[in-house]
């Protein structure tokens, strides 16, 4: 995949008071409401601009303040847990592994959505090796069997994004913002290949008691609330027979933000 120029955020954020993991974890918002946005990483440089001024704090583990992520979704054959999101199903799923590139450390995670809304994300450790195909990891395999509709032996690796991750934390500790960056799709089963380029997914995680003040900042930047799954993006980008039109909006969408035409390979 050709090398993008992407902007180093690494200065700005040094500027920034750190938080620490345990910090973060140790305070739940237990009303919690979970908005996404898109913008540029152009933009992005103004947002945190704002955001340092406004006192938010950075995640920082073992030194780093971007953190690289790995995720591998799985699903079935026929794509069930894609064509559930396509087809507005409100209770739905999602299967994935997950590494923290910076510690190695690897978990097999399940995400599910009910019909009021509201997710809830379970996960279990697993090997770093079995982060390619954890099937056949005994422990693995009967976890998700526990919380999940899906059974090992229907699914299998889909689809691998790569992205740059920030997390911010507002002084008060009732909302957290995750910045994801240099987003790269790979697809395991057709071979295609994608990326957002210098396109930006937020996603903010607030209290829904406590009032969000970067709520008004974002508005500010003119950065709107948008529902947009990274799988999805990446499976309609990458899969050619998959049925996506729901999604073909949302990429023009991206498009749209970044002023550049996304291609694949």
């Amino acid at each position: 995949m050709p090398e993008i120029e992407h902007i180093p955020f690494k200065g700005m954020l040094e500027r920034f008071p750190p938080v620490t993991l345990e910090e973060m974890d140790s305070v739940k918002l237990m009303n919690r409401i979970d908005t996404k946005y898109l913008t540029s990483e152009k933009v992005l440089l103004e947002l945190l601009e704002d955001a340092f001024s406004a006192g938010y704090r950075v995640l920082e583990v073992d030194g780093l303040r971007i953190s690289p992520y790995d995720t591998l979704y799985y699903d079935t054959d026929g794509l069930r847990m894609f064509q559930d999101h396509h087809n507005r199903r409100l209770t739905r799923q999602k299967v994935r592994t997950r590494t923290y590139l910076a510690t190695g450390n690897s978990f097999l995670e399940i995400k599910r959505k009910n019909n009021k809304g509201r997710t809830r994300k379970k996960r279990i450790g697993i090997p770093s090796a079995d982060f390619w195909d954890f099937r056949g990891n005994a422990e693995a395999d009967d976890y998700l069997a526990r919380h999940s509709a899906f059974t090992a032996d229907v699914i299998s690796p889909v689809l691998e994004t790569l992205f740059d991750r920030i997390t911010l934390v507002n002084p008060a500790m009732t909302e957290r913002l995750t910045i994801d960056t240099c987003l790269v799709f790979r697809n395991r089963r057709s071979g295609v290949e994608a990326s957002l380029k210098d396109a930006v997914i937020i996603e903010l995680k607030q209290d829904g008691r406590a009032s969000s003040q970067m709520k008004t900042v974002l508005l500010e930047h003119r950065i709107k609330p948008v529902r947009v799954s990274k799988y999805c993006i990446a499976v309609t980008l990458t899969e050619p027979h998959a049925r996506c039109g729901r999604f073909k909006p949302k990429v023009r969408r991206i498009e749209k933000t970044i002023n550049k035409k996304i291609t694949v390979l």
